[in-house]
């Protein structure tokens, strides 16, 4: 599989006074064969990865990250909140090894101080709130609170009664904590951190949550998600969750917080109880995430207003524990080579490089070849896919199995839907490949027209005249659409 760049651009949208919004990637560790950080590092700036979110302070990751301009959040670990909650003296230490000697070569911007604290640890909810405000005072003696924010990352599930968002709020145990964090976060001029996972939304809702509104499919205006109290139109969970956030805020008496989510993605293989963690579908919601956080559409409650996002992760992790889907949630493997190619074709200037011709749909392995003759049978019917050069005597009828046939039916059917998100799946029996599948006269480009013009001269069964009409029909008619 040839790396392709995903040219993570960062584009400026207006979130608040002083923030952008961005798309960033969260950088795990937990690899049997962890690249070193300048590998990790040389991986970022090839893809043009301009913010990055780390678990610690990793120091050897920080020095790699010197004089890069990449944009990074550090963090605090949860084993250490306890002893910065706790001591003034320790958070002041804290910050003194792990940001002040790095800054200003290395670009921090944000510390998180633990991770879903609230609901993985509630025995250090007491000193949450503490731990904050010491790593603050540090910052502000250092005279970096200007350039560093400080906030705290929470499970989106300690919002209740999440639709309609209108009627959402916080867990009611975590009031006192809520409050005097968000009382924080307002007078510091930072933003509410939020973990949001529409893939287990989904899977957790037994069928309630259809799946193309958890992937940001297209929905028909009537089954769109409507907010009886504000008649507010929701197309996807993601919305619908950070506008819940918005809502238990505004149920506070807060109103002026902005949301930054530091975890949302999709797993790219799971248990066979996870028959929704797929390459197709995880390619489908990061690329229709990135495209809706990067046009600027914002949520129903604050449209306009994107809410900057951290990709859920770099790498996929073989040493996590539990089901598969906990271990492929990466956009790499730890050789650098994509588990998928983005696909943000007619995004404008976005994040990843589809316009070189080098992604294709083929049929699944080992997939029942009943399902495969039905979906090659809606490709070249319903599909209005060109199925003829399938055909006996025409480049691609041999070999004459379904697996070849259906191949060329969903690839050609991919092509011309411009590769769009959810156009590779065929019921589940198609996946995408940055391999040609190309073979003999038997050819795969990425452009319909441009295949059809290949094998006929492939094949010769047009004399030349033909082929200069044609050309010249194509010219015409690229000047007309174009």
């Amino acid at each position: 599989m040839a790396l392709l760049p995903f040219l993570f651009l960062l584009v400026v949208y207006a979130v608040s006074a002083d923030e952008d919004a961005f798309i960033g990637v969260n950088v795990g560790t937990a690899l049997s064969d962890m690249p070193s950080p300048t590998q990790v590092v040389a991986l970022l700036k090839a893809q043009n990865i301009r913010h990055v979110r780390l678990y610690d302070a990793d120091q050897a990751m920080l020095l790699a990250l010197a004089n890069t301009g990449i944009r990074v959040s550090v963090s605090v670990p949860n084993e250490q909140l306890l002893g910065i909650g706790q001591s003034n003296a320790t958070a002041a230490n804290w910050v003194a090894r792990n940001v002040i000697v790095h800054v200003p070569a290395t670009n921090i911007t944000a510390i998180a101080v633990g991770s879903e604290v609230l609901t993985t640890i509630p025995n250090a909810a007491p000193v949450l709130v503490s731990a904050l405000k010491f790593i603050h005072s540090a910052l502000v003696a250092s005279n970096l609170d200007g350039q560093i924010k400080v906030s705290t990352p929470h499970s989106s599930s300690i919002i209740l009664d999440s639709f309609p968002p209108s009627q959402a709020f916080f867990n009611r145990t975590w009031d006192p904590v809520m409050v005097s964090l968000l009382k924080f976060l307002q007078s510091t001029g930072s933003y509410l951190m939020l973990n949001v996972y529409p893939y287990y939304d989904y899977m957790q809702s037994n069928g309630v949550i259809p799946l193309d509104y958890a992937l940001f499919r297209p929905l028909p205006p009537n089954k769109e998600a409507v907010d009886a109290n504000t008649l507010l139109h929701y197309t996807n969970v993601f919305d619908a969750v950070v506008d819940a956030a918005y809502f238990a805020m505004s149920y506070l008496n807060f109103t002026n917080i902005p949301i930054v989510v530091t975890e949302s993605g999709w797993p790219s293989e799971g248990d066979s109880n996870e028959p929704y963690a797929t390459i197709d579908n995880a390619n489908t919601y990061n690329s229709n995430l990135i495209r809706h956080v990067l046009n600027n559409s914002g949520t129903p409650k604050h449209p306009g207003i994107a809410v900057s996002t951290y990709i859920y992760e770099l790498y996929n992790e073989d040493l996590r524990t539990g089901p598969v889907s906990e271990k492929k949630w990466g956009l790499f493997d730890a050789n650098g080579v994509p588990v998928y190619v983005l696909h943000l074709t007619g995004a404008g200037t976005v994040l990843a490089n589809d316009t070189t011709n080098q992604t294709f749909c083929v049929s699944k392995e080992g997939v029942d070849p009943k399902m495969l003759q039905a979906a090659l049978d809606w490709a070249c019917g319903p599909g209005k896919v060109d199925c003829s050069p399938l055909l006996q005597g025409q480049p691609c009828y041999e070999p004459d199995n379904v697996v070849a046939h259906s191949t060329y039916a969903f690839n050609a059917y991919f092509q011309e839907m411009d590769k769009s998100p959810g156009t590779c799946d065929f019921k589940g029996v198609a996946t995408i490949t940055t391999t040609d599948p190309s073979y003999g006269s038997c050819r795969f480009p990425g452009r319909y027209y441009s295949k059809l013009l290949n094998q006929i001269f492939l094949i010769n069964i047009v004399p030349y005249f033909l082929i200069f009409h044609l050309n010249i029909f194509l010219s015409f008619f690229s000047l007309l659409v174009f």
